[in-house]
């Protein structure tokens, strides 16, 4: 692949992941439909105990409707995927499935505290996990598309 090819696609990963945090920062934050609560509902929310949040929502999920079961299960996962495709694309040394796992529960885990602090939303262990599940499965997607771009020819090494 050419130099300004490659220059082309970082640069355009670059913007994408910025877009990509922006989003993340409104919807984690600022939407009400997905994290921010009325004033008068702003206490400390928590959940430290794994898979309780996901179990509730399995069980419950006739009761909750398919919305809510689909953003909080799928949704966090889905949240976290651009975050372990794009990394790789931007940044060569976060080529390493252990380092975009590491470095996704580390953004979920900035997150979920900023949550707690500001009483947005709620700090749950669940969420840390599946935004970590999230930000593996964008790796694994990352690395097909990267065999396949090898194989295709024409493609050559990062």
């Amino acid at each position: 692949m050419k130099k300004e090819t490659k220059t082309l696609i970082r640069r355009m990963g670059i913007l994408l992941f910025v877009l990509y945090v922006l989003l993340l920062i409104y919807f984690l934050f600022f939407s009400e439909g997905y994290g921010r609560v009325a004033e008068a509902q702003q206490v400390y929310r928590y959940n430290l105990v794994p898979l309780v949040e996901i179990r509730r929502f399995w069980i419950y999920r006739k009761q909750l409707g398919t919305f809510a079961v689909f953003s909080n299960i799928f949704g966090n996962v889905i949240g976290f995927l651009p975050f372990g495709f794009i990394l790789p694309v931007i940044i060569r040394r976060m080529n390493s499935g252990f380092l975009i796992c590491i470095s996704g529960f580390l953004l979920s885990l900035t997150v979920e505290v900023i949550q707690l602090i500001t009483k947005v939303g709620c700090f749950d262990v669940d969420d840390m996990i599946l935004n970590t599940l999230g930000a593996a499965l964008g790796y694994v997607l990352f690395r097909i598309c990267n065999h396949i771009r090898m194989k295709v020819p024409g493609g050559s090494q990062r």
